[in-house]
């Protein structure tokens, strides 16, 4: 079948191209891009007030699958990716069991291919059961398509392990994601240390926990020559923390969340345990550093660290709740709402950090639109306003601080492979 996207802003930020363009997509390929005369079209989208972009990707997702159903699965994740707009995920590997053997990697990639409406790529545990004393068979995992390794929701801790991780890394050339935090600082606490959580009588979380450990892995890194992604930065000194290694030539890389440029830790006051997320949310002098560091490259990607749990488990005590929130479904409108509509990051630019960079940070096919490519594209009504309603949500979960918010920019359609997997325009009845 062949179809045409016609009248949309064509927007591909590999090669800055940023105009209205026809997009004729067949056999689930791109097979042109601009303004050409086709014939025989079979089906045809008019996107006149809509960017036609690549697909969305997201590095930093939690499927909790194996183990954790109640939660999300990788079909039922993978549906909330599509209405996101995101048509390539990275799953993290804090599952039951964790993604720590072959056999469990195998079985996360072969759902995902059978069941997943988008792209599920995924990494794997750098030690046994993220338990930080073993480490996992790197290049047996590597070779099986892990395309990075991460302890996420925890870091190692024994520096000689780390180290030998680095140079395995190194020797592999695939990044190591890091969940920056010092357990032994930060144990108790549910928020960000300072007047909310001594408001809350909450222990809190002191920012260093996170710097000291972007220090220490960046001076692995430095080290080894490896390739290291920080993951969700929150605070103003560990933006700092890369700019300064970047300049120095280290290889690394990092990642903001939706949450991190556009809340702090006050709305802990308004939404409660839906607001506990790790690393927590800080200051607005926080919120403005990392809006900065995603301005000038220091900080890569937007990823979403989407942790989905259940209604019980956010309704517990602060102090014994579970961290995360989703994400996915509402990435898109805080990037718009929080970046691109203020001015703080070009259309382009946002674009870029959600798609072609997150990709080659974990070296993905994804995230391209070019002639020959498949046809995992997103139509973003830039113009869309919408207010956050967790019933309309795909997940399973609804834990969100964002619910009852309004937002501008909103993903209305997305394809994977030529196949529409998320329609808000009504093509596909």
């Amino acid at each position: 079948m062949k179809m045409l996207i016609k009248n949309g802003t064509v927007i591909n930020p590999e090669n800055n191209f940023n105009e209205i363009a026809d997009v004729v997509i067949e056999d689930g390929k791109v097979v042109a891009i601009g303004n050409k005369q086709v014939e025989a079209i079979d089906h045809v989208i008019d996107a006149k007030g809509l960017l036609v972009v690549p697909g969305l990707v997201d590095i930093h997702v939690h499927f909790r699958d194996p183990g954790f159903p109640q939660k999300e699965t990788i079909s039922s994740g993978a549906a909330s990716a599509a209405a996101g707009g995101f048509t390539s995920v990275v799953c993290m590997p804090n599952t039951k069991p964790s993604i720590d053997t072959v056999q469990t990697l195998e079985y996360v990639l072969r759902t995902g291919q059978e069941q997943a409406g988008v792209k599920v790529y995924s990494s794997a545990a750098l030690t046994y059961g993220i338990e930080g004393k073993v480490l996992t068979e790197m290049e047996a995992l590597y070779r099986a398509g892990a395309v990075t390794f991460t302890d996420d929701g925890k870091s190692v801790m024994d520096p000689r392990l780390v180290h030998e991780a680095f140079r395995k890394a190194a020797q592999l050339d695939v990044p190591i994601s890091s969940h920056c935090e010092d357990h032994q600082l930060v144990h108790s606490g549910s928020l960000n240390q300072g007047k909310v959580s001594e408001q809350l009588g909450d222990p809190g979380i002191h920012r260093l926990g996170e710097e000291l450990i972007i220090a220490r892995d960046i001076l692995f890194a430095e080290d080894t020559g490896a390739r290291l992604h920080i993951q969700h930065v929150s605070t103003s000194r560990g933006v700092q923390l890369i700019r300064e290694a970047k300049a120095r030539g280290v290889r690394v890389t990092g990642e903001g969340a939706p949450h991190h440029f556009s809340l702090t830790d006050e709305q802990a006051l308004v939404s409660g345990t839906m607001a506990k997320v790790n690393p927590p949310l800080r200051t607005r002098e926080d919120v403005e550093a990392v809006i900065a560091g995603l301005a000038d490259g220091t900080l890569d990607a937007i990823a979403t660290d989407h942790a989905p749990h259940t209604f019980d488990e956010k309704g517990r005590p602060l102090a014994e709740a579970p961290f995360g929130m989703v994400g996915l479904e509402t990435a898109v409108g805080l990037t718009f709402t929080y970046l691109v509509h203020p001015e703080k990051l070009t259309l382009t630019e946002a674009i870029a950090k959600l798609t072609i960079i997150p990709s080659r940070i974990m070296g993905l096919s994804s995230g391209r639109l070019a002639e020959g490519c498949d046809a995992d594209i997103t139509l973003l009504d830039p113009q869309k306003e919408w207010t956050v309603d967790a019933e309309a949500f795909q997940s399973k979960s609804r834990n969100s601080p964002f619910i009852g918010m309004k937002l501008k920019g909103k993903a209305v359609l997305t394809m994977v492979n030529g196949k529409v997997v998320y329609d808000e325009m009504g093509i596909s009845r």
